[in-house]
């Protein structure tokens, strides 16, 4: 009580007539704490007398308190709010205030030695009941808030788990539908959509849509058709979602039309060519390749079925300044020409879509100059026979996919382009390979592309997208079907005998 209780003193001023009323400050114990014996004096008033007898008794039971106590008090020294208030732990005073610059400073009393010593109280120190330490302090605070946090915890492992439950009802509920909404797309898009209809046109409708929509010649460039890989850029990953820049996807076609050329026309006619005809040309970028790869002297005529792929081979010819290039509307099992009309026949990718192979062949024949060269590049299935190397179930099952979605009636071997040419007893040097290595990568790198750029058909609308969908997917699956060996990428070549016997009862000398 003695350490809580503060002094007050009362001075008056009797030196003038006017009394002037007793005025009570208020001042901090700390002098009579920190040194009672001295403070006694200087708490003294020599004006009077009856409160310097009263202050030194007081000073009398202070000091004889403290020698029976632990003999120290602590003050502390704040900065900031003036307003404190009084806590006493044990046997300490402590003036408790709500800053945090606060200064601890603990003072021991003894009686022998009156001069305090001063230690600085940490947080944790003043925060410990007596005889306590700070270690006993932090490990009764942890024990504390992992009882208060147990709880929480349960109440949080609850939450989660009910929120778990929700979200697995909600899969539960969706699953179904998610199943459903699956298996229909897959089986619309396992579903062939542009069959080949005999008689009706359908290779020339539908390229002529592709035309119009202009998304094809977007991306595929001037050549509808696949591209040339040279062994190092496969390697170098040509073709492949990174690499789509090793082997520029357009310019890989004009590769595959020097190639194709040097193999056949230079290889078997070694000259140039008065005249070329491009059976089944699409745009025309084969077709003017060759004219300016030939120039003056050589003409190149490319047809095709579709009116709108006329147009435009006619109008890029113009814009690029070839006048030796020209395009026609024709059927190409029914050409108008005369016979042994062109030095050279060049068909690329134009066989897939012929409803009669043998004819096909026969009629690119019977246009060629004798010494011509014919020159055939096209997809091919593998060489099956029905007694030693069938097609299994599932092989038949996506051949069947492969002619019906893009309007192919049916397609052979290159073996069998063969067997064609040299059935006509007319050509030599009969010929064919698989070029799959050197092409395989086009199908994939035409994804690519539209991946790497995709904003022509984002803003072409929902029809262009479910097109495009169902183009990615013929695409991947004409991948698989070179890659496993199902299909193969066949070019056949041969040239015209020189003299020809001709047989009256050979079906092929028809005309």
């Amino acid at each position: 009580r003695a350490l809580k209780r503060d002094t007050y003193t009362h001075t008056h001023n009797n030196n003038t007539n006017n009394k002037r009323s007793s005025v009570s400050m208020m001042t901090t114990s700390a002098s009579s704490l920190l040194f009672p014996l001295h403070s006694s004096s200087s708490s003294f008033s020599s004006k009077s007398p009856r409160s310097n007898h009263r202050n030194h008794h007081q000073n009398q039971r202070r000091h004889a308190m403290m020698k029976s106590s632990s003999s120290f008090t602590t003050t502390i020294q704040t900065t900031g709010q003036r307003r404190t208030r009084h806590r006493r732990i044990g046997n300490k005073a402590i003036l408790a205030q709500n800053d945090e610059q606060t200064t601890i400073i603990q003072t021991i009393q003894t009686n022998n030695n009156r001069r305090p010593t001063t230690n600085v109280l940490s947080k944790e120190e003043l925060l410990c009941k007596p005889n306590e330490s700070v270690s006993q302090l932090a490990a009764a605070q942890a024990a504390k808030k992992n009882v208060v946090s147990t709880p929480a915890n349960s109440s949080s492992v609850i939450k989660n788990a009910l929120i778990n439950a929700n979200a697995l009802s909600a899969q539960a509920f969706y699953l179904p539908y998610v199943a459903l909404a699956a298996v229909t797309i897959k089986k619309i898009l396992d579903t062939p959509s542009r069959a080949y209809v005999d008689g009706a046109n359908t290779v020339g409708s539908e390229y002529d849509a592709w035309t119009e929509e202009g998304i094809l010649e977007y991306y595929w460039g001037e050549h509808i058709h696949l591209g040339w890989y040279e062994d190092e850029d496969l390697a170098n990953g040509a073709g492949t979602l990174l690499g789509n820049d090793v082997t520029d996807f357009k310019e890989a076609k004009f590769a595959f039309v020097d190639k194709m050329c040097d193999w056949s026309i230079q290889d078997l006619f070694g000259k140039q060519p008065a005249n070329i005809l491009d059976v089944g040309c699409g745009i025309g970028g084969a077709s003017r390749h060759l004219a300016k790869r030939y120039g003056n002297g050589t003409t190149v005529t490319g047809i095709t079925l579709s009116p709108n792929q006329r147009d435009r081979a006619t109008e890029l010819a113009k814009e690029q300044n070839v006048p030796n290039a020209e395009f026609k509307v024709m059927n190409a099992l029914e050409m108008t020409f005369p016979d042994d009309t062109f030095d050279a026949v060049w068909a690329c990718e134009s066989g897939e879509h012929m409803p009669d192979k043998k004819k096909y062949v026969e009629e690119m024949i019977r246009v060629l100059k004798p010494g011509g060269v014919l020159v055939v590049a096209t997809w091919c299935q593998r060489d099956a026979d029905e007694t030693k190397n069938p097609f299994t179930e599932d092989e038949k099952k996506n051949l069947q996919f492969l002619y019906e979605e893009w309007a192919h009636p049916y397609f052979v071997s290159y073996e069998e382009y063969e067997r064609l040419m040299r059935n006509t007893h007319v050509m030599e040097k009969v010929q064919g390979e698989n070029w799959v290595k050197n092409t395989i990568a086009s199908w994939r790198h035409s994804i690519w592309v539209g991946v790497w750029d995709p904003w022509p058909v984002v803003f072409a609308g929902p029809r262009i997208w479910y097109k495009t969908i169902r183009e990615i997917v013929t695409l991947e699956r004409m991948h698989r079907a070179f890659d496993r060996g199902l299909m193969t990428y066949g070019l056949i070549k041969g040239r015209k005998k020189e003299e020809i016997v001709r047989d009256k009862d050979d079906a092929f000398y028809s005309w």
